[in-house]
């Protein structure tokens, strides 16, 4: 095991020393053995799971994990922006701070101008990216959405164009932390629906998406990952 990784886990290790020895060996080294994931969409897919399931500390050993493996910071703090649309500022703000953190301590330097839209035009190019993920359907819902025509105008304007349209990650990157924003909540089966098709539709095959899942166990756990197994199965047999 790296030394690297061991001291990251250091105190953790002091008083739990033969469990944790064991995990790193099943998190760091046997399951990247026998998966096939680039290092930056590993980093990316842990970090997006353990904000959708709350755990601080560890995600705070990830994100200096994945600056030691050269992960770009812009990356890192979009994975976080992101999750507000996905988990809430309520559940999210506690990260916001551990990246300011880490980065504050590690002199990191980001940069801010990655927006691409304003209040003028966050609706159309919401939209326009909403249609490209996920098909004609999706075009003006706010239009004819009845009770929900606020919201689905908000998923257009807001999760779609204020946070889909910044710079920092890719349309595959984007939709991938969907992914395990909403399969790691739990709960959420009719959303991770969609963005399994979503993941699809923008060129992540159903091997990635497994792949992910593979990866993110020892963070999440097996409950959670068969959970989404199954849904990836179901819709790729549509």
């Amino acid at each position: 095991m790296e030394k690297q990784i061991k001291d990251l886990y250091q105190k953790f290790r002091e008083e739990n020393v033969e469990m944790i020895d064991r995990w790193l060996y099943f998190a760091y080294k046997e399951i990247p053995s026998k998966v096939e994931l680039s290092m930056k969409d590993r980093c990316l897919s842990i970090l997006a799971v353990l904000l959708g399931s709350q755990g601080q500390e560890e995600f705070e050993r990830i994100v200096k994990y994945a600056l030691d493996q050269g992960v770009e910071a812009e990356a890192i703090q979009e994975v976080v922006y992101q999750a507000t649309a996905y988990l809430g500022m309520g559940r999210v703000a506690p990260f916001y701070s551990i990246v300011d953190r880490v980065f504050l301590d590690r002199n990191v330097q980001v940069r801010q101008d990655r927006q691409t839209t304003n209040l003028q035009d966050c609706l159309e190019k919401g939209n326009a990216l909403q249609v490209r993920y996920f098909g004609e359907g999706l075009k003006e819902t706010w239009k004819n959405g009845g009770e929900r025509e606020n919201v689905n105008y908000w998923l257009a304007a807001n999760c779609f164009g204020d946070y889909y349209t910044r710079k920092g990650l890719n349309d595959q990157e984007r939709e991938m932390v969907t992914f395990c924003y909403v399969y790691a909540q739990g709960g959420c089966e009719n959303q991770l629906r969609g963005h399994t098709r979503g993941n699809l539709n923008v060129g992540n095959s159903k091997e990635k998406l497994l792949a992910i899942l593979s990866t993110c166990i020892p963070w999440i756990g097996y409950p959670r990952t068969l959970n989404a197994w199954a849904i990836v199965d179901e819709v790729t047999k549509e």
